[in-house]
């Protein structure tokens, strides 16, 4: 078959809406069709994925993610942080920050995130009297604020990906997903002391009857973000330790699980991790084409004719991250990585920095216009019109490319907390 007319028929299979992983794996099998290695070599990728040791993180930490998101942690969540912080300017909105940050840090979909915790908060922040405009920004932009702190699975499967060390990347992440939250946390105060919101009055009661509440929620961040901080367990360890605990807590002590339910959450969560196992597998075995036929060094002697500089490469990368990572954050982390890790380190670029710059690019990739997944998820869940989303949304994505570019050009901000 000539390449014009397996193209055609590539194109039309996805216009028809044929799966990512059945357009992945065909064109994969085309290339290596032929070849010496032959399909064999789609095949040996699913197998060495089967026996990558920090491949059972993705099963356990979705696991956790899915119980948290139907339980009724979220609200716990929210009353905690609003009776601790709600006293400040923008009290609420800081709130929405760090608690819609956490949960999307470990369900790992900024979907989860807009439908859990947006349905909660939007109400929230129009009654205290924050613009609506603002509102929907800050839960557009929110939904995918956590993807830097552990236990990330982006990161994970960039980790996997790119074959650099997943704690490393964890902890590489963590000033510039403060820095994000510190940036975003002062726009907060501000819009809330120029709206003359409402403020909830701090009551130590209110405080110890939310504390109580979330007794059992609260300490599981500084167990497994703290514990991979500290050494004290790898990221597949944390996962199994997050995975019991969660299914402890929420089925056991709070009850908000029947036993009968979770049949149904592990049902659902293993629909996402066998997508993510099989669009993994397809196109490892693509991209191993693309290495094997010399891609990424064709890429880089193409580029070196008109880029010479490493700082002038970073920044067409980030242009062409951000819309790369528009729509499908992991087929975008599957088959770009690894042509970008090659050509990059051909530049002098830091693998560790290169992770984090990707996974800042794909926070900002989800909120930007005009195919933003963040855009057409608050779209779904708020009922706002999409142009109404651009322009409030575009303070927020201003801010995070302020950002992006900081990290960019200062690598100490990923590379400091890294003992080397």
């Amino acid at each position: 078959m000539s390449p014009a007319l397996a193209g055609v028929l590539l194109l039309a299979l996805s216009g028809l809406g044929a799966p990512v992983y059945a357009l992945i794996g065909a064109l994969a099998i085309y290339l290596w069709t032929g070849t010496d290695a032959g399909t064999i070599a789609i095949m040996v990728e699913f197998f060495r994925l089967a026996t990558l040791p920090a491949l059972i993180a993705i099963p356990l930490f979705t696991f956790a993610g899915y119980l948290l998101a139907e339980s009724k942690a979220p609200q716990r969540l929210v009353e905690l942080a609003e009776s601790c912080v709600g006293w400040l300017p923008g009290g609420l909105a800081i709130v929405g920050l760090a608690t819609c940050a956490l949960f999307t840090a470990f369900t790992g979909a900024s979907g989860v995130t807009i439908i859990a915790l947006g349905g909660l908060l939007h109400p929230m922040l129009l009654k205290q009297g924050y613009p609506e405009k603002f509102t929907l920004g800050l839960l557009t932009t929110t939904g995918s604020l956590g993807l830097l702190f552990p236990p990330s699975l982006p990161i994970i499967l960039y980790g996997l990906v790119a074959k650099v060390s997943i704690d490393q990347l964890f902890t590489a992440a963590a000033v510039p997903g403060v820095l994000l939250l510190v940036l975003l946390g002062v726009y907060a105060l501000w819009t809330g002391k120029l709206a003359g919101v409402q403020r909830t009055p701090f009551s130590l009661e209110r405080v110890v009857r939310a504390a109580r509440a979330a007794a059992w929620e609260i300490p599981l961040p500084f167990i497994i973000i703290g514990g991979i901080y500290a050494g004290w367990f790898t990221a597949s360890e944390a996962a199994a330790v997050m995975a019991f605990y969660v299914l402890i807590v929420e089925t056991f002590v709070y009850k908000d699980l029947a036993r009968k339910d979770l049949p149904g959450v592990i049902g659902r969560a293993m629909t996402l991790v066998g997508s993510i196992l099989i669009v993994l597998g397809t196109a490892l075995g693509l991209t191993n084409y693309l290495i094997d036929a010399e891609v990424p060094g064709k890429i880089f002697d193409w580029l070196h004719l008109y880029i010479g500089s490493k700082w002038a490469f970073l920044a067409a990368l980030n242009a062409f991250l951000l819309v790369v990572n528009m729509v499908e954050i992991f087929s975008a982390i599957i088959i770009v990585v690894p042509i970008i890790v090659p050509i990059a380190q051909q530049y002098g670029i830091d693998p560790i920095h290169l992770g984090v710059l990707f996974l800042l690019n794909l926070e900002i990739g989800y909120m930007t216009p005009p195919l933003g997944l963040n855009l057409f998820l608050s779209r779904s869940r708020f009922d706002a019109p999409l142009g109404k989303l651009y322009a409030a949304t575009l303070p927020f994505w201003l801010m995070m490319l302020g950002a992006l570019a900081l990290v960019t050009y200062v690598p100490s901000l990923s590379l400091c907390l890294l003992k080397r």
